[in-house]
């Protein structure tokens, strides 16, 4: 299990430079569906062997929005985007964030 927490754009840029795909967790500390989603993303984090990343959106709001401007990818939370070669491919949010779900998505 890997996670790594990002708080700046250059954090981001690093992450999606050094793998082919990328997973990033927008969380809310605030929120319980945000909570609940976490942990399924925890829990699908433990059961691979890349680099998985979060932000909490409390913590780093001008990179959230940042994200979701650069990207065009509304803003949410929770929220999960998947990145490959650089560009999103998938997203889903709240209680769509399930184990079964990341694994469908990244495992492709």
């Amino acid at each position: 299990m890997s996670l790594e927490k990002i708080n700046d754009m250059p954090a981001l840029q690093k992450g999606l430079e050094n793998s082919g795909k990328v997973l990033l967790m927008k969380n809310s500390t605030t929120c319980p569906i945000s909570h609940n989603a976490f942990s399924e993303y925890q829990k699908f984090a433990q059961d691979q062997e890349a680099v998985l990343y979060y932000l909490n959106v409390q913590e780093a709001r001008p990179l959230s929005n940042e994200i979701a401007e650069m990207y065009g990818v509304k803003h949410e939370s929770p929220q999960v985007l998947l990145f490959e070669q650089g560009h999103v491919t998938w997203t889903t949010s709240h209680w769509s964030i399930t184990y079964g779900a990341l694994q469908e998505q990244f495992n492709k």
